[in-house]
């Protein structure tokens, strides 16, 4: 898939002020820091669609973008370790959940996971959760430009076997790496895919 157009659509923290148009969703969510603003901005060819920062937790609200005018890009708070009050982050939560529950457009979930680090507890909760309330999700090991391959391919292979603890396959996953542009190829061409089956 070419991205010939990325347009910013509305930023809200209530499902219900989403757009009501029809077309599919993808929503991108992972810890704080763990680069999804630098990932959209690589998949969509814009250097500042989605607001990167050094300091976690930037993206605070519900975040749509048109694609191409016919699909939705949908960037969400992290959830981890981001530096706002515990009262905040419940309220995050609860907008968060709201739309995974609620938005019937969502095609599927990108879980992103840093790849330099062993499978964190709160990224496994995340992941059950999306699984328990039937969530279609795919996960995106980004920052693999930090490791070398053999690294790499260990951490990913260290990811799996935790998950076959409670899954019966590992989902879908990308490796990606912002810095060296990688990956994005092939999410967009599974979200290309996905698209051509949403309107049969």
């Amino acid at each position: 898939m070419k991205i010939n157009s990325a347009e910013f659509v509305i930023s809200n923290s209530k499902v219900a002020h989403c757009p009501k148009s029809t077309l599919p969703e993808y929503a991108f969510i992972g810890r704080s820091n763990v680069g999804k603003s630098s990932l959209i901005n690589m998949i969509t060819g814009r250097k500042s669609l989605a607001k990167t920062s050094g300091r976690p937790g930037k993206t605070q609200l519900i975040n749509h973008f048109l694609i191409n005018k016919n699909w939705h890009l949908v960037d969400l708070p992290g959830y981890g370790y981001a530096r706002v009050s515990k009262s905040a982050k419940k309220v995050f939560q609860k907008f968060i959940t709201a739309y995974f529950e609620e938005r019937k457009q969502l095609v599927c979930a990108f879980v992103l996971v840093d790849s330099r680090h062993e499978p964190q507890k709160i990224d496994m909760e995340f992941m059950q959760w999306l699984g328990e309330h039937g969530i279609p999700f795919c996960i995106i090991f980004t920052k693999t430009d930090k490791l070398k391959p053999q690294a790499i391919t260990r951490n990913i292979a260290n990811y799996q076997e935790k998950m076959l603890e409670d899954w019966e396959e590992m989902p879908h996953y990308f490796v990606t790496s912002s810095t060296a542009k990688t990956g994005d190829e092939e999410i967009l061409d599974f979200i290309e895919n996905l698209n051509k089956e949403v309107v049969k």
